[in-house]
């Protein structure tokens, strides 16, 4: 798990680089605002749609190459954007980016539930990695940008790399080991899956959306400084990844759904709580306890989708990772158009009453039957 952590971390660090990047081709290559919109939709169109059908093919074919070479691509199609002369190589090299970071996703999530072993707190590991590395993507990005230009997006192709053949190596030790694996799988519930869907879309577009206008919140309404509206984002993301540890821990005790419900529902007060709080000092610690409680239920339903379709853990992964979570972004103009009439404050408090919303979805959700309970069957890979 250590290894799929790690390599969750450096494959998501390119998804916090490419935010971090865009304002720098504004700034050094004039590039307009809707050239810049095009930047960051290439990125994560190419990480959302391959989603589905790269996770059919993971579940279908072993393709232990798959995750190697997703991660190995997400570094150096950001890391060469910045070198790139004309809008239409970066644009391409964007997009091939963020296709990389969809080939990680189900393969990666596949076969880290497999070393998981079913431990709801061993996939918080895996997943709490990639809120690390959107977190510290742009904590490293931006002084480099700052100081070395834009072009200085390259030097962060060797990590990729690096990981990448760190992940081949290690397929082939535990190759023989996994081939040799026969799990128990249970039943598909693919209307279960459908509504654990539909509360990720529902909680993807509440942490966008806190991403977009948390600084901007206490920049404009707080009137604090630029340095103080980035500290606050970066302990609504620091919180994150407390809260998904902290969720898989909570669901080995409790359950899963019970966990997903209790995230759910603690997100009204402590985003609340951080909006009636006035003072931006105060506040600030209330922005760490919005991320934290916000990414309780993150682990867990990654798990849960997959115990829903367990005969195509893949598939699962590529929608809890990628689809739900980038389907947020949707939503973001309707916000923007808040914000501008009524400020960063009107668009947060629009997201402080979406988690109703993601309640009473949640109570849709129920415990997957034990393996033991259901039926031995191969999996497409196994048959294959």
């Amino acid at each position: 798990m250590r290894i799929w952590a790690g390599a969750h971390a450096v494959d998501d660090f390119y998804q916090g680089l490419v935010p971090a990047a865009v304002p720098y081709f504004v700034l050094q290559r004039d590039f307009s605002y809707v050239q810049a919109s095009g930047l960051a939709l290439a990125a994560t169109l190419g990480s959302a749609l391959p989603q589905v059908p790269i996770g059919l093919l993971a579940d279908r074919y072993r393709l232990r190459w798959m995750s190697p070479l997703g991660i190995s691509l997400a570094g150096i199609g950001a890391g060469l954007s910045g070198l790139a002369p004309s809008y239409p190589l970066v644009f391409a090299l964007l997009l091939m980016a963020g296709v990389g970071i969809a080939m990680f996703h189900p393969p990666a999530g596949r076969d880290a539930r497999r070393a998981a072993g079913g431990s709801a707190t061993a996939m918080s590991y895996f997943a709490a990695g990639g809120s690390v590395g959107f977190f510290v993507g742009p904590a490293l990005v931006t002084p480099a940008l700052d100081n070395l230009g834009v072009g200085a997006t390259a030097l962060f192709i060797p990590p990729a790399v690096l990981m990448g053949f760190v992940l081949l190596r290690h397929h082939q030790r535990t190759a023989g080991t996994a081939d040799k694996k026969v799990q128990r799988q249970g039943a598909d519930r693919p209307w279960r899956f459908a509504a654990l869907t539909a509360v990720e879309v529902v909680r993807s577009t509440i942490s966008t959306g806190l991403n977009t206008f948390i600084s901007l919140y206490w920049i404009r309404h707080l009137e604090a400084s630029s340095g103080l509206g980035g500290t606050a984002l970066t302990l609504e993301l620091g919180g994150g990844v407390l809260g998904t540890l902290l969720g898989g821990r909570l669901a080995d005790r409790v359950g899963m759904v019970r966990t997903v419900q209790i995230g759910n529902a603690a997100m009204l007060p402590a985003l609340w709580l951080m909006l009636v709080c006035d003072d931006k000092y105060l506040a600030l610690p209330l922005a760490l306890l919005v991320g934290l409680v916000s990414n309780i239920p993150f682990a867990v339903l990654i798990k849960l989708g997959q115990d829903y379709l367990p005969s195509r853990p893949g598939t699962a992964a590529g929608v809890t990772l990628g689809l739900a979570v980038s389907a947020g972004g949707l939503f973001m103009p309707l916000l923007g158009i808040v914000a501008t009439h009524y400020g960063p404050r009107g668009a947060l408090m629009v997201l402080a009453t979406v988690p109703v919303l993601a309640v009473l979805l949640s109570t849709t959700l129920r415990e997957p039957a034990h393996p033991e309970h259901e039926p031995a069957r191969a999996t497409p890979a196994e048959s294959t």
